[in-house]
């Protein structure tokens, strides 16, 4: 028989854990905000409404999707840093968050440890586009055309710094070709002029391109990814001629540190199931994204992985903020 001092010493040990589940249980109680670091209408834009919109379903609480475009995202980041660690402001976590950590010198604050990872959504494929009036066909006929006309083929990208640039400079570095880098606002402002035939290639989101590529006003030479796209199966890979290359971009959920461990293993429940529903995962892959899941440790470990691979990118290829 327990002795009283052993029952509440038992009762103490236990109170935290029963403070957390009720927390979780209770969770949310009001609206909850999921900050956009870019426009609305933009690739994490698309994925925060979906998923914003299966969170409000299943938590029973409106999500507000709210964008804070600027600086590469870093705006938006900063709000949801500087936000309290409550579980009702939440964050769409993507590449330009780990590109951004090497690429500006100053920033007011450390997004690997300012940023707790709650879940992976999607991982999204780029694909190599050229106008048709470039004479390659392929990945190697087109390094034979940039090595026979060096500073000469210029590369449209949606911005310096961005998963369109670096995904870019990462090819020229491997495939040891010379490409003049041609930086827009955005990735329709690039879209327009490589359909003109005013730039001649760009590693441009597979959701943008799709349309273009159907049309025939571009044509693709490969993907970015490890493996081949179900959007554009017959399209080979780049590491198919380049070994070792891989690129993409991802979308996914973050939350201030210090965030109660419980809410953020509640959202990461929640998100997994989403990514399980037929009807959502389908919506999510229409641009050729594949679905992540798994525990915030996981993407936690994903972010940490894309933050080293493209600060090594940055410093070999000079890169900085425009």
């Amino acid at each position: 028989m327990l002795s009283r001092r052993t029952f509440l010493a038992a009762i103490a040990l236990s109170a935290p854990a029963i403070a957390g589940t009720a927390r979780a249980q209770a969770y949310p109680t009001r609206p909850v905000r999921l900050i956009v670091g870019f426009t609305a209408g933009s690739a994490p834009d698309i994925v925060a409404r979906l998923i914003g919109q299966w969170l409000s379903e299943r938590l029973a609480q409106q999500i507000l999707v709210e964008n804070r475009p600027g600086a590469g995202g870093n705006i938006g980041t900063e709000a949801v840093v500087r936000a309290p660690a409550d579980g009702y402001t939440l964050l769409v976590v993507g590449a330009p968050n780990a590109i951004n950590t090497t690429l500006y010198d100053k920033l007011s604050f450390n997004f690997v440890r300012d940023i707790a990872p709650v879940a992976g959504i999607v991982r999204s494929t780029l694909v190599v586009v050229v106008h048709p009036s470039v004479p390659a066909k392929t990945v190697p006929e087109f390094i034979a055309y940039a090595k026979a006309h060096p500073g000469k083929a210029a590369m449209a990208s949606a911005g310096n710094g961005s998963s369109t640039h670096v995904s870019g400079e990462l090819f020229k570095m491997m495939a040891g070709v010379d490409m003049i880098h041609v930086p827009y606002r955005g990735g329709a402002q690039a879209m327009t002029d490589l359909i003109a035939g005013q730039v001649q290639v760009s590693f441009m989101g597979l959701s943008v391109a799709i349309e273009h590529i159907r049309s025939g006003k571009l044509r693709p030479l490969a993907v970015t990814t490890a493996i081949r796209s179900d959007v554009l199966p017959d399209v080979p890979t780049v590491s198919e001629f380049v070994p070792g290359y891989e690129a993409s971009a991802f979308w996914g959920v973050g939350a201030p540190r210090n965030t109660p461990t419980d809410i953020v293993d509640k959202l990461n429940k929640e998100i997994n199931a989403g990514l399980s529903d037929p009807e959502l995962r389908a919506r999510l892959a229409d641009g050729g994204g594949t679905m992540l899941a798994g525990a915030p440790a996981d993407f936690g470990k994903l972010i940490g992985a894309e933050t080293e691979k493209w600060a090594k990118v940055i410093k070999v290829a000079g890169i900085g903020p425009e």
